[in-house]
């Protein structure tokens, strides 16, 4: 029986990707979504601001927990109908609710076995434990702002090691709010070719946001660079 709750979460988790899936809501994780019915979702939201942005966290969170790709495109979206300053904070709250749906269920299923056996013997495990217990803000800061790291990667192995969750949920929210203020200013600026253009080449309209995609870059490679020189500059500031 306690098998059975350890593993209750994971396959509830299991449940709605295969109801998603099986719907084949995933098909409209795509810019020809909001190319179709941009308009629609834009009067709604007009009408119904906090209901649409409250609705669009619930699908975000809901989403990103369930590991279905394309969860970028609700990002766009979010830029699209909110503006990049509130459809980023909005997404990077909701993708922090998701990502602790994923710890959670991680932790639940095997996080909580592995930090015991960890805690209780003296390996590499247990080193590894401590040293992430001591840093676990600046840890997940530092992958979060990595881009390229994988975000599902992160959760899971956060809640398999069961890490602290304050500082867990702080820095995600914190490392996940650049890139996704850049994306949602993406999908702002989609409103005004939108309102141009009623059948624009979106994939390509891209290739000419290169500003904003050199920040991700930076976000992907230098920020992490620097926020790695920053920590070992604090610990050698605090060794005796």
């Amino acid at each position: 029986m306690d098998r059975l709750k350890r593993f209750l979460p994971l396959v509830l988790l299991a449940g709605v990707i295969a109801l998603i899936f099986g719907m084949g809501w995933n098909r409209y994780l795509s810019l020809d979504t909001l190319r179709d019915h941009g308009a629609a979702l834009r009067a709604f939201t007009t009408s119904h601001y906090i209901l649409a942005l409250v609705a669009l966290m619930a699908v975000f969170a809901v989403l990103t927990a369930s590991v279905v790709p394309g969860v970028f495109f609700v990002t766009i979206t979010a830029g699209y109908l909110f503006g990049p300053w509130v459809g980023g904070v909005a997404t990077s709250i909701a993708a922090t609710v998701g990502a602790l749906i994923v710890y959670a269920v991680a932790r639940f299923a095997l996080g909580i076995e592995l930090r015991g056996r960890a805690d209780r013997g003296s390996g590499t495990l247990r080193k590894v434990c401590d040293a992430i217990d001591r840093d676990t803000f600046w840890y997940v800061l530092a992958s979060r702002l990595a881009v390229v790291v994988p975000f599902h990667m992160i959760n899971v192995a956060a809640g398999l090691m069961s890490v602290r969750l304050g500082p867990y949920t702080v820095a995600t929210i914190i490392g996940l709010l650049p890139a996704h203020t850049i994306y949602c200013w993406i999908g702002s600026r989609l409103n005004t070719l939108l309102a141009t253009d009623a059948d624009p080449d979106i994939q390509a309209l891209f290739g000419q946001f290169w500003a904003p995609m050199a920040g991700v870059f930076v976000l992907a490679v230098v920020l992490p660079l620097l926020l790695k020189w920053v920590q070992a500059l604090r610990l050698r500031m605090a060794a005796p």
